[in-house]
């Protein structure tokens, strides 16, 4: 068979647009690239002033303290965000604790529009629990640091931004945010903004040995909320809340309704929690009735009107 001379031309170069890939990339290798996780680089955070202890004036309200236990499996230090702040459990890569400060004359209405969850940079991936665990069944990424509450001020859109870590986040059922857990945060927040007041809100979960194994994550099965705020009077008050989850938390699959909400003492979250509030149980009418009585007081909320300050 005769051979052919081919001229080649050594000087020749493809355009990019005549390049074609050798393989195409699979549908797993695709999904796996738009599941990257997302990771707010902790340069990004560096500037965050988070929670302020001397938010309400001359009552000042102190970061939370932790019995030892607590304290051991606490990470170093604290992650500030925009006006607020977070402890992280190593053991449980959730929030210990979280603060923030709410100015109702400042209060700035974000739409919500983007609910994409991020890692926070400074500490590493798999120190916070992430989307893995809320796929498929009835938990909510509960923000525990309410979105709206810190967007107050001229930096109220980077707040709403803050928010969305999952630092920020924890298992709730679905139900938590739907009924009356929503109605105390509605009238914590309507208040302050109606009075052109402040406050400065603690909430967390409550840790115990037995909570619930599910997908390598213990659920916590309570919640807390304590306030400071000033009375109408000005006089420094406090109150405190729990909601439970324990009965729901039975089928994960399944979604419930309203969950039952208990005004509390602060003694009594101090004491579930081993998180503790500076004086703040001086300024909480429970805790001061407990005291006094030697009986625990609690009060199950149904609706706004049950809430005593």
């Amino acid at each position: 068979m005769p051979t052919r001379n081919v001229k080649i031309d050594l000087a020749y170069r493809p355009r990019l647009a005549d390049l074609r890939p050798l393989i195409t990339p699979t549908r797993s290798l695709l999904e796996a690239r738009a599941t990257a996780p997302r990771v707010t680089a902790a340069k990004d955070l560096q500037d965050r002033r988070g929670y302020a202890e001397d938010f309400l004036g001359s009552f000042g309200v102190p970061w939370p303290t932790l019995d030892p236990a607590q304290a051991s499996d606490a990470q170093p230090g604290r992650l500030d965000y925009t006006h607020f702040s977070i402890s992280m459990s190593r053991s449980r890569r959730l929030a210990l604790c979280v603060g923030v400060n709410i100015d109702g004359a400042k209060h700035v209405d974000i739409v919500r529009s983007n609910d994409t969850w991020a890692y926070d940079g400074r500490l590493p991936i798999d120190a916070q629990v992430g989307e893995d665990l809320y796929a498929g069944n009835g938990l909510d990424r509960g923000h525990l640091v309410r979105r709206q509450d810190p967007n107050w001020g001229d930096d109220a859109n980077t707040a709403n931004g803050d928010t969305f870590h999952f630092t920020n986040c924890s298992p709730q059922m679905s139900g938590f945010n739907q009924k009356t857990w929503l109605e105390l945060e509605d009238y914590i927040l309507d208040n302050n903004q109606r009075w052109k007041a402040r406050a400065s809100v603690f909430t967390g979960p409550v840790f115990a040995d037995d909570d619930r194994l599910y997908r390598g994550v213990k659920i916590p099965k309570a919640f807390w909320k304590v306030v400071a705020y000033l009375s109408d009077d000005g006089k420094p008050s406090a109150s405190a809340y729990m909601i439970d989850q324990s009965r729901e938390l039975g089928q994960l699959d399944l979604v419930f309704g309203p969950l039952r909400t208990y005004q509390r003492s602060v003694i009594q979250i101090e004491q579930l929690t081993g998180i503790h509030f500076g004086n703040l149980a001086d300024y909480d009418g429970f805790s001061n009735e407990e005291r006094a009585t030697g009986t625990r007081i609690e009060a199950l909320i149904r609706e706004p009107g049950d809430i005593r300050l």
